[in-house]
């Protein structure tokens, strides 16, 4: 081969019908030998993968994508959110805006949506996407023990999955977007610990069935481990579940705890902050610093008023946007995936809100 006509290669896509013209054996051979099906000769496999090498050719993934005439359906699992404005319409933005982008791709998303305190909800939803058996899964795996079931039954059907938002360890997933929720907790627990000079700390879970969700307990864990490796502390920590905000009894409860416990500051541990922050507006205290999740309408009115000093922002776009990308290059771009991927931890005060394009 002359220098010209080895650059002029190297600048082009290799198809199929150079390497068999090169071997000078059929396109069908090439492609037997490529899909490793039917017999080819011992010696005229070993040609063609030489040459294979030599090209470097690389599949038309697109082409091979579009000659079969089958779309990559992916679906997604998240939790139903309670307003337009909840944190869980963020994600679907991500995933649909990722989607938008390869349109030559043909990929088909279907959305599937739970309830967030109805573990029952969770597993009905997993059993239409069974149904389905669509190429690949986004889902935040809310409730740990319906969640690891529906896994064993992804695997057995080889569905790749990808967890968003919280993650289970080593449960054969492709990947996870997401903050380290444990990281996640120790910053929160130095910040209160920084402005807070005395007083005791309330853990605040707004939740069902706290013992199934895995990212919250992590959150907890990680606040209670930053005040325990310290030699001394002022602060003494109490936590309170509250399952149902729909009964208005939560909210003397929470008051009890805040007067008899001498409690100084409160840490929320998911999205539903804005409970706290309407609390403490209803019932007029002051002097109690809070910190909790999310970037959601709620929480930032609550920012703006002092009531709530601190989000932890977990970019939920972003998150959608990585999930389902990570699926795509996995399933129709045949690429080894990384399989975690944290995302950052932003701590969002009133003076930098409206810097944050996620929520304008």
């Amino acid at each position: 081969m002359t220098i010209k006509q080895s650059v002029i290669e190297s600048n082009k896509q290799i198809r199929i019908k150079d390497i068999a013209v090169r071997a000078k054996v059929s396109i069908g051979t090439v492609d037997r030998v490529l899909h490793n099906r039917g017999e080819v000769a011992e010696s005229t496999r070993k040609k063609i993968l030489s040459i294979i090498d030599e090209l470097n050719y690389q599949p038309n993934i697109l082409a091979s994508t579009l000659a079969s005439k089958k779309s990559a359906l992916f679906a997604t699992l998240l939790p139903e959110p309670p307003s337009e404005d909840g944190y869980w319409n963020k994600p679907l933005v991500g995933v649909e805006k990722r989607i938008s982008e390869l349109p030559q791709y043909g990929l088909q998303i279907q959305s599937f949506q739970f309830k967030q305190n109805d573990s029952k909800s969770f597993s009905e939803e997993c059993d239409k996407i069974l149904e389905l058996q669509p190429d690949g899964v986004v889902l935040a795996p809310f409730f740990k023990k319906e969640a690891l079931q529906f896994i064993d039954e992804l695997k057995a059907l080889n569905i790749p999955f990808v967890f968003i938002d919280s993650e289970i360890k080593d449960a054969g997933q492709l990947s996870y977007i997401g903050q380290d929720s444990y990281q996640s907790g120790l910053v929160s627990g130095k910040l209160l610990d920084m402005i807070l000079p005395d007083g005791n700390i309330m853990v605040v879970h707004f939740a069902k069935e706290m013992d199934n969700q895995n990212h919250l307990i992590q959150r907890e864990k990680a606040f209670y481990d930053w005040f325990l490796k310290k030699e001394f502390t002022p602060h003494q920590l109490f936590t309170t579940d509250v399952p149902d905000t729909d009964d208005r009894e939560w909210m003397k409860k929470i008051e009890v705890i805040i007067d008899t416990k001498n409690i100084k500051g409160i840490f929320v541990t998911n999205s539903k902050v804005f409970h706290i922050g309407n609390l403490l507006e209803q019932t007029g205290r002051k002097g109690i610093m809070v910190i909790g999740h999310d970037l959601v309408k709620e929480n930032v009115d609550f920012l703006k008023k002092d009531l709530v000093q601190f989000l932890i922002c977990q970019r939920p776009e972003e998150q959608g946007y990585n999930a389902v990308n990570k699926l795509f290059r996995s399933v129709v771009q045949k690429r080894e995936i990384e399989i975690k991927n944290y995302t950052s931890i932003d701590i969002i005060t009133k003076e930098n809100v409206d810097y944050y394009k996620e929520f304008k």
